[in-house]
């Protein structure tokens, strides 16, 4: 099944960590440490959680930083870093207050796109894909290995979410903290590679 399918079938619970997954991985774009949004991780486990989703998102905004500060010193390059980091922002800045089916699945569909399209940039070989959405719908021929891994741990979420409810979180965690380490050593040697 493919990407923009199963976001098609998920639930609202599956959605809210599919995007919040993306984003996890892309939190060393925006400064934020490892636990930064543990809040809102913990939060999909229960239906009080789903009351407090406006509360600790705003939290984690304020922490974050939101507007226009796009963490370090930027190089003035328009470099790929820097378009990957104003779509961090915007999948931050895009999530909705309420963790309402309808908001969710428009977020996380979003965060999807943003998410592969941060991993094609900063991807130091070439995806021969024309745009992220091929890749979600399943065309993976000429797929550069830092999308490819990026296309399976989304899938991945979804599909612990889907098989396995509230249970899939932990795993689904897990999964988004891999690729989170990922990006920050891509991200790391990007910076060292600068100078």
């Amino acid at each position: 099944m493919s990407l923009v399918e199963l976001i098609g079938q998920a639930d609202e619970r599956g959605l809210a960590a599919s995007g919040l997954a993306c984003l996890d991985r892309c939190v060393p774009l925006l400064g934020g440490d490892d636990e930064i949004l543990r809040p809102l991780w913990a939060g999909l486990a229960d239906e009080a959680g789903a009351e407090e989703w406006g509360e600790r998102l705003e939290q984690v905004r304020g922490k974050l930083g939101g507007d226009g500060e796009f963490g370090g010193s930027g190089s003035g390059s328009g470099s790929g870093e820097d378009e990957a980091v104003l779509l961090a922002r915007r999948m931050l800045a895009a999530a909705p207050a309420e963790r309402s089916a309808a908001g969710v699945r428009v977020w996380a569909d979003a965060c999807s796109v943003a998410a592969l399209q941060i991993h094609r940039l900063l991807d130091p070989l070439k995806d021969a894909g024309d745009s992220v959405d091929a890749r979600r719908e399943g065309r993976t021929e000429g797929m550069s290995p830092l999308v490819a891994a990026e296309l399976r741990r989304q899938i991945t979420v979804l599909e612990l979410l889907a098989g396995h409810g509230t249970a899939g979180l932990r795993p689904a965690l897990e999964v988004s903290t891999e690729g989170r380490r990922v990006l920050r050593a891509v991200v790391s040697r990007r910076s060292r590679q600068r100078g």
